[in-house]
């Protein structure tokens, strides 16, 4: 899966963001860094995530858009 991210060049090096997820945010000392530590973000992001819809008396249901 892609997602689309924000990358800043600041300072300290690059920041980095994905809109489609909040919160998801980090950062590199080049921009090939801040963009591997993005991908790791986003991993992480999404495992959260599926845990939290699996949470004891959940109900998962599926709608398509």
């Amino acid at each position: 899966m892609k997602y689309a991210v924000r990358l800043e060049e600041s300072e300290e090096g690059f920041a980095v963001s994905v809109p489609g997820l909040p919160g998801c945010h980090s950062q590199g000392d080049t921009e090939a860094e801040a963009l591997a530590n993005i991908a790791d973000a986003i991993r992480e992001y999404l495992e959260v995530a599926e845990e939290l819809a699996n949470t004891a008396g959940a109900k998962r249901v599926a709608v398509e858009v």
